[in-house]
């Protein structure tokens, strides 16, 4: 597939598309928004922040670059590029949006499994809250300099920078799903692909830095609004974290660094290596006419 940047965006304030001119991105009523240097733009105006920085810090962020280009979250990258690129329009092309797309891994393996794919274009959005992220992103975006390249953002998932019903795709892994934004811009039979953690996800870690787990929460078997169940598959296998460097940047990467206690991170930072599980959730749900 040829491989393009999503560049269909829409100003954060108004809802007007906006216009690539020179250095910036300008909608008619006059909002600009500088394109920087390494190549994203920031979309995430003040009054759209909960904090004055949001999202993932600089340090999680680099924990997470260090940790999945370690290869070792390869098998979730391989499931989602699958999946994302299954009944996808033969010779058209497929509009693809990562809402939290952190430091963009996997959107890079979705964009090596398209070139892979045969015919058809592929048009990539990255969307993240933390600037930190989105500044990764780009950074490694090595499809740029092949003419080609991602398209990155910072932005909300609340208040999604693009058109109503463009997206033939909508990825949310690990994230904070806004489903109602999510059908907004979901083409009716888009694919929403939603990867969460399941139950057995990182629990040799979560003994370590816990006194005691907490039962799992229930599942709602009720599909969003606007949405079908299109399909479900779970993904499990063992992970050998051979040093510290790799515990320490899988548990910084998690909530898990913030929601243990002092004494549980001194257990983990006393670990040479660590067998774990890794055990996620692959839901796909299909975008469908609102109910009335």
């Amino acid at each position: 597939m040829e491989l393009r940047p999503y560049d269909r965006l829409t100003c954060p304030l108004d809802g007007l598309p906006l216009e690539r001119q020179g250095g910036s991105w300008r909608c008619a009523r006059g909002h600009a928004f500088d394109q920087a240097a390494q190549g994203y733009v920031n979309l995430l105006p003040v009054q759209q922040k909960r904090s004055r920085d949001p999202g993932d810090s600089k340090e999680m962020v680099a924990a997470r670059r260090s940790f999945l280009n370690a290869g070792h979250y390869q098998p979730i990258a391989a499931a989602v590029s699958r999946l994302t690129l299954a009944e996808r329009p033969a010779g058209g092309t497929l509009n693809c949006l990562d809402a939290g797309c952190g430091e963009g891994y996997y959107l890079r393996r979705l964009a090596e499994a398209g070139q892979a794919a045969g015919p058809g274009r592929l048009a990539i959005l990255g969307l993240d809250i933390s600037k930190w992220a989105v500044l990764a992103s780009a950074r490694q975006d090595r499809f740029a300099s092949q003419g080609q390249g991602l398209a990155w953002v910072v932005g909300s998932n609340a208040h999604l920078p693009v058109p109503d019903g463009e997206m033939d795709r909508l990825l949310c892994l690990f994230g904070f799903p806004v489903y109602e934004e999510f059908a907004r811009v979901l083409k009716l039979g888009g694919l929403l692909l939603q990867v969460d953690a399941g139950p057995g996800h990182l629990l040799q870690l979560r003994e370590v830095i816990y006194p005691s787990l907490k039962p799992e929460k229930p599942l709602s078997l009720q599909p969003p609004p606007g949405f079908t169940p299109a399909g479900e598959e779970t993904l499990a296998y063992p992970l050998a974290l051979e040093n510290q460097e790799a515990i320490a940047s899988l548990l910084a990467m998690t909530p898990h660094q913030h929601l243990a206690g002092a004494e549980g991170r001194a257990r983990a930072a006393r670990l040479n290596r660590l067998e774990v599980d890794v055990q996620v959730r692959l839901k796909l749900w299909r975008r469908a006419p609102l109910a009335g």
